[in-house]
């Protein structure tokens, strides 16, 4: 009876399990890369740890406001920021990135390991884990593929992961109270608009099953 009930039990949960095509497209992560993700974590954070992984509590979509997938995969590709982002540098010289990114076309790329930490929101990158979006611009919008992939992906993810928030990178600074918050420099920001206002809201639409909470400061 014991070996029947196990069995059931797993045939509920691969049931439950979602699976969506993901193609692995790896950028550079070597020791600079883990080196500077450690740096972060202890300088941004104050979080002191050997390893670089994180414990997802959020999904952050974003758009990389560049026209193609090549384009936009070099941006994240290399270790350290380029030089032409001085901004980001003088807080860190680890080059941002994210988990993962699709094209125009809907195809979902893995960049790096999902619960490795990724520079691509401020505050929150400890419990964040990333989507980057192709395009973003009013030569390349969003496209319908896009969506669809984003809420495959975004389901998928809540299935994997505890994971309770799900925002868009322009609603990032609602967080700055929250006990997921950890910059500790209070004037290290940046104005974000993506992945745009209307594209959130179908995301949303599309996984209000999922329950994900409230962002706190629209909390009522």
């Amino acid at each position: 009876m014991r070996l029947l009930l196990c069995f059931i039990g797993l045939l509920f949960l691969n049931s439950c399990a979602i699976t969506v095509p993901i193609v692995d497209k790896p950028i550079v992560f070597k020791e600079q890369r883990k080196k500077l993700t450690r740096e972060y974590l202890e300088n941004r954070y104050g979080i002191a740890q050997e390893n670089i992984q994180i414990n997802p509590k959020m999904i952050v979509v974003h758009w990389t406001a560049i026209p193609t997938l090549e384009k936009s995969f070099d941006a994240f590709y290399n270790e350290s920021l380029p030089n032409w982002r001085p901004e980001l540098v003088n807080q860190s010289a680890l080059n941002v990135s994210a988990q993962f990114l699709v094209d125009l076309d809907g195809t979902i790329y893995r960049l790096m390991p999902e619960n490795h930490m990724a520079r691509h929101v401020i505050g929150l990158n400890h419990a964040a884990i990333g989507i980057e979006n192709v395009g973003g611009t009013k030569e390349t919008p969003l496209t319908k593929a896009q969506l669809k992939s984003n809420i495959k992906l975004i389901k998928y993810l809540k299935t994997k992961y505890a994971i309770n928030y799900l925002i868009g990178h322009y609603e990032y600074t609602l967080f700055e109270k929250h006990p997921l918050w950890k910059e500790v420099d209070e004037g290290y920001r940046t104005q974000k608009t993506d992945p745009g206002e209307a594209f959130m809201a179908k995301i949303r639409r599309a996984t209000a099953k999922l329950k994900f909470k409230t962002n706190p400061s629209l909390v009522p």
